[in-house]
């Protein structure tokens, strides 16, 4: 398969930033970089938040199928064995895959 991009867009729960991203960068990046696939990872906080929906956005490299990785990740979490988060605003993420042109 080539090279995949899966593009997660998230906000904190109310007034949770810092608890968020230290969730985020401490067990939630380095849960995804341990599926089989998932190549790398950047992070980015809006530059001009006015008027902007999301604050966050992550930038995952691919090399399986983002539904299979997804299917990695529920799975991980139901069972406990990745570390899921209350600080995570629950209405705010978007997921997108995309394919190189």
């Amino acid at each position: 398969m080539a090279r995949q991009l899966m593009v997660v867009f998230s906000n904190a729960a109310d007034g949770r930033d810092d608890e968020f991203n230290e969730w985020y960068d401490r067990a939630h990046a380095p849960d995804l970089l341990s599926i089989d696939g998932v190549e790398s990872c950047q992070r980015f906080e809006v530059a001009n938040p006015e008027g902007a929906t999301h604050r966050y956005l992550a930038i995952y490299e691919l090399t399986r199928d983002g539904n299979e990785i997804m299917g990695d990740l529920m799975e991980g979490m139901a069972s406990g064995k990745f570390e899921a988060s209350d600080t995570v605003d629950p209405n705010s993420a978007v997921i997108g895959f995309w394919n190189p042109r």
